[in-house]
C-alpha cells in the first residue's frame, strides 16, 4: 500500500477513529466483561485520549499546523508506548510484591478528599496480571503496538505535510 495515496488529513482521521475504537473496546472490557483496569491502563487511556484529540484537531489543519500536530501526536503516542512497554515488562517479569493501586474505600478513609478524588480515577487492578489476550498478546502488548503505529504515522504526517508545503 502506498502511504502517499492517502492525504495526511485522512491519516489523522483514521488515527482518531482507530483510537476511538480502542477506547470503546477498553470500556467494553471494563464495564461488560468486568476487567478492572490498573493504574497503567488508565494512564494509557489518557495518552490515547490525547492522541485522539490531536488527530481530530490535525484532521482539519494544513501546513505548519498539521506538521506540529503530527509531532505532538507522536510525542503523546510515545508516552503511551512507554507506559504500555513498562506494563508489558511487569507482565513478563512480575514483581514479588504487587503495589499498583489502592482500593476505593481505603483511599477515602485514609486520605483527605482533595487527594482521594484524583486517586479514585486511577485504576485499582494489578498491572502485572494478564486478564485478556488476543493472538498471544496482552492488552498492554497490543496497546504498545498501536501506540508505536500511531506515533510513526504522526511523524509521517508531519514530514509529509511539511514537504507538501515546501514543494
Amino acid at each position: 500500500m502506498n502511504l502517499n495515496a492517502i492525504s495526511p488529513q485522512r491519516w489523522m482521521l483514521m488515527i482518531a477513529l482507530s483510537g476511538i475504537g480502542m477506547l470503546v473496546f477498553g470500556l467494553y472490557l471494563q464495564h461488560v466483561v468486568g476487567l478492572n483496569p490498573c493504574p497503567m491502563c488508565i494512564v494509557q487511556r489518557y495518552a490515547l485520549v490525547g492522541v485522539v484529540l490531536l488527530a481530530l484537531f490535525g484532521w482539519r489543519l494544513q501546513g505548519w499546523g498539521l506538521a506540529v500536530t503530527g509531532v505532538l501526536l507522536a510525542l503523546c503516542a510515545g508516552f503511551g508506548a512507554f507506559t504500555a512497554a513498562r506494563q508489558s515488562w511487569l507482565q513478563w517479569y512480575p514483581p514479588e510484591v504487587v503495589n499498583c493501586g489502592r482500593d476505593f474505600y481505603g483511599m477515602v478513609e485514609n486520605f483527605p478528599l482533595n487527594r482521594a478524588i484524583p486517586m479514585i480515577f486511577k485504576g485499582s487492578g494489578d498491572c502485572s496480571k494478564i486478564d485478556w489476550t488476543f493472538l498471544g498478546g496482552s492488552i498492554a502488548n497490543w496497546s504498545f503496538v498501536c501506540f508505536v503505529l500511531f506515533g510513526l504515522l504522526g511523524l509521517w504526517v508531519a514530514i509529509r505535510s511539511r514537504s507538501a508545503q515546501t514543494a
